[in-house]
């Protein structure tokens, strides 16, 4: 799907009312008609249907995506750091007039022409840094090792997190969420500009934070080719057994407290739809066993809802893959490495050296 046919489907007079209230959001292969009324999904073309509602969806925990003419992006290079294998860059993009987004920028040596991809950090003070080897923990530096890869890598900051930007509510923002959602399209923006970038082959990588970043980017930017996603997601229902006051703060999405009373039963949307909702692209999942944020049961639930789309409308359940290492809440060495061949294979590029 082009962008703006994506586009088009989020701004029809239906969805323009709100999305339609879908009660049932692990079967995705119904949509709800103008009268409300079940229909089965049989066609890509009723799929488009389903999966403009789960956008609209979306937009009414997150608030709206933003439209409209995009103003320049007015990078500025504030410094620049020569690593073995890439240069790395500290910089400024404008997301929207006098809206700064601090970034780092690594641009690996050698031809140009190479894929891209955005890098989303966990959570964490330092933001942008823990993508590219700044944070204290290991298994984090995915952004910094795509570099050596060969990817040019953009890791911006969250909008809570990292250096200093505006506050999203105060531009008028419903979410932090949306807000991100929104830096990371503009940066997909950054990223086609560039010289050096295929702008064909682009995708997104994050673990926690990041991880479930990359799904929201994805969703409302269909230029983003394939993604990674680790320890990022769960079924709303098996989020810390339902109580879903981590989702409902500031830096994430308040109306799911004030509109939604926190429960998983009257949500607009549920992470069942938002994997489904990257059918057909390739999305490579890390689900640790004991990952105490994202209980992998609630992992399966989402798998088990996406599969049928990806399988029974595009024939592409092989590109849906889950892996599930026996550890906590970590990204280990041997799944990010296969993470990266996974990116490899999707993005047309040839296997690097890591």
């Amino acid at each position: 799907m082009t962008r703006r046919s994506l586009l088009a489907l989020a701004t029809t007079p239906l969805l323009a009312q709100g999305a339609p209230a879908y009660r049932d959001h692990a079967d995705l292969l119904y949509y709800l008609d103008e009268s409300g009324v079940r229909r089965p999904v049989r066609t890509r073309e009723d799929w488009a249907v389903r999966r403009a509602h789960i956008l609209a969806g979306m937009e009414q925990a997150m608030g709206p995506f933003p439209q409209g003419a995009r103003p320049p992006l007015n990078v500025r290079v504030l410094s620049e750091t020569r690593h073995r294998g890439y240069v790395q860059r500290s910089i400024l993009y404008d997301a929207q007039a006098d809206d700064p987004i601090p970034a780092y920028l690594l641009i690996p040596d050698g031809a140009p022409k190479r894929p891209a991809v955005l890098a989303l950090h966990p959570t964490g003070v330092l933001g942008k840094g823990i993508a590219v080897g700044g944070g204290p923990r290991p298994n984090r530096d995915y952004g910094r090792e795509l570099a050596r890869r060969g990817y040019v890598v953009l890791a911006p900051d969250y909008p809570t997190m990292g250096d200093p930007q505006r506050d999203a509510y105060e531009l008028g923002y419903a979410s932090a969420t949306m807000k991100a959602i929104y830096n990371h399209s503009r940066g997909v923006d950054l990223l086609q500009s560039l010289e050096q970038v295929d702008e064909k082959n682009i995708g997104a990588i994050g673990h926690s934070l990041g991880g479930h970043n990359s799904l929201y980017a994805a969703a409302f930017e269909p230029r983003i080719r394939a993604v990674v996603t680790s320890c990022g997601f769960n079924a709303f229902a098996k989020y810390y057994g339902g109580d879903l006051s981590g989702w409902s703060s500031r830096k994430y999405m308040p109306r799911i407290a004030e509109r939604y009373g926190k429960d998983p039963q009257r949500m607009p949307f549920d992470f069942t739809e938002v994997l489904g909702s990257m059918a057909p692209r390739p999305v490579f999942i890390n689900a640790p066993l004991h990952d105490a944020n994202f209980e992998v049961s609630g992992v399966h639930d989402c798998l088990d809802a996406a599969r049928p789309v990806y399988r029974d409308l595009f024939g592409a359940e092989d590109r849906l893959v889950a892996e599930h290492p026996d550890c906590a809440h970590d990204f280990p060495p041997e799944v990010r490495f296969r993470s990266y061949q996974f990116l490899d294979h999707y993005l047309d590029r040839a296997l690097g050296t890591g």
